[in-house]
């Protein structure tokens, strides 16, 4: 039996904590606050994902856990660099389960890994996934992606089962800017939708967001291909439709005038596309990225929402 550390007790985390049960491993669920790891053990249930009961096998923890033989790095990307840390280096291999860019370095998830653990395996573990599906055992799928192959199809072995496809891929640059950019897009289809502008409208949006991602993915050094995948077209359109979505769910907030802050106060999870829509813009430098510009100065206050929508409306027109 394998043993898997999941670092990190949001939703996402514990869904992927049972799914590691699923899978037969010996799973160990890391908290950073001691109170809270004593409260997931005893009730057996998180607050982030009510009404999953944790199975009896999955140790939840507050001690970083000195070895495994895989981490699941379930924390934001915004706190992925603090996180990590705090673990021995002997914690390995590493799998990214975080979508963002960095706001202070401008990196992707594997890019922080790699600065921190040089020369530690490391891969992302990204697709279209509803924390409470998968820890429902939903059918569901998504991408392994790393440049070692070996190192792909080894955690795909170890966390996959019938109702969890995974996949591998060998372009985890092109995979990580799929997992950030669809969460700025998804902020302005809900904005979009939450403004009455329309189905029309939002189809339009998110098929011009696709290709927004994939001119980054290929200016970062990615493949096109990849953005046609699991990583990019299947998480763009669960997070630019699905209810469940955070990122869609305040821009459709945003649409019927609420305001950010308030917003984001009445929230306790994080919505990942507010901190990565300017640091997405500040590394695609070069990059045409109406949409994501447009977000990111959204959620700066620099325009309203009726100047966004004029402003990427009145771009010349083009062929496709």
């Amino acid at each position: 039996m394998s043993s898997v550390a999941v670092i990190g007790a949001g939703a996402w985390g514990t869904a992927l904590a049972i799914q590691a049960t699923r899978a037969g491993n010996r799973v160990t669920l890391w908290a950073r606050d001691p109170l809270r790891a004593g409260t997931i053990a005893a009730s057996r249930e998180n607050p982030h994902l009510p009404g999953v009961r944790l199975p009896e096998a999955i140790q939840v923890a507050s001690v970083p856990p000195d070895t495994a033989d895989v981490a699941l790095l379930a924390v934001p990307t915004q706190h992925l660099r603090g996180v990590l840390g705090r673990f021995a280096p002997g914690l390995a291999p590493l799998v990214v389960c975080a979508k963002g860019v960095e706001q202070a370095t401008l990196r992707l998830p594997l890019e922080i890994v790699t600065e921190l653990r040089p020369g530690t395996p490391a891969a992302v573990l990204t697709g279209p996934n509803f924390a409470h599906e998968i820890a429902a055992g939903l059918p569901a799928a998504a991408v392994v992606a790393a440049v070692d192959a070996t190192l792909r199809e080894s955690v795909a072995a170890l966390l996959g089962t019938p109702a969890f496809r995974l996949y591998g891929n060998d372009d985890p640059i092109g995979a990580q800017v799929g997992g950030a950019a669809k969460n700025v897009i998804a902020i302005a289809a809900g904005a979009v939708i939450g403004a009455g502008l329309g189905e029309n409208a939002r189809a339009a949006l998110i098929t011009r967001g696709l290709a927004e991602l994939a001119r980054l993915a290929v200016a970062l050094g990615g493949h096109a291909a990849t953005v046609m995948g699991l990583s990019g077209l299947g998480d763009l359109l669960l997070t630019c439709t699905g209810a469940a979505s955070r990122n869609y769910s305040l821009g459709l907030a945003l649409g019927r005038g609420e305001r950010l802050a308030d917003v984001l106060a009445a929230r306790s999870s994080v919505t990942e596309g507010v901190a990565t829509a300017p640091a997405l813009v500040a590394r695609a430098q070069g990059v045409d990225m109406p949409v994501c510009v447009a977000v990111a100065s959204l959620l700066a206050g620099r325009t309203t929402l009726a100047e966004a929508i004029a402003a990427v409306l009145a771009r010349p027109r083009r062929d496709e």
